[in-house]
């Protein structure tokens, strides 16, 4: 399954961008880290990667998210994930990325902590 990459702009320097279908290297993750770009060089600082209906990420769609992490706390920003299902999450487990990603279960949780932030 390709990957759908929507970006939804919110007020106070928020955004969310949601992703379903495959993260993997090549264009899927150039695609998605593209909009990342330009959205914090538009002055987003907080953001929301919604990852309900992503199936699979590969080690170029965990560098993205880390790097996204970086750009985003470089800003004094905050990236907050959701949707993040079991495959995804023993992932982020697995190499010890989920102890500084931080993860919601949803949207609505992700944007209240980010108000709260």
């Amino acid at each position: 399954m390709p990957l759908n990459v929507t970006f939804e702009k919110l007020p106070e320097a928020t955004a969310v961008l949601t992703l379903s279908g495959r993260v993997t290297s090549g264009g899927p993750v150039l695609q998605a880290d593209s909009q990342i770009r330009a959205a914090i060089a538009n002055g987003v600082t907080r953001l929301v990667i919604d990852l309900t209906g992503v199936d699979f990420v590969d080690s170029s769609g965990l560098g993205m998210l880390v790097y996204t992490y970086g750009m985003l706390t470089e800003r004094k920003g905050a990236l907050r994930l959701c949707g993040v299902g079991p495959r995804l999450r023993s992932l982020l487990k697995t190499t010890k990325t989920d102890t500084f990603l931080a993860i919601d279960a949803n949207r609505e949780e992700s944007l209240a902590a980010l108000a709260k932030a």
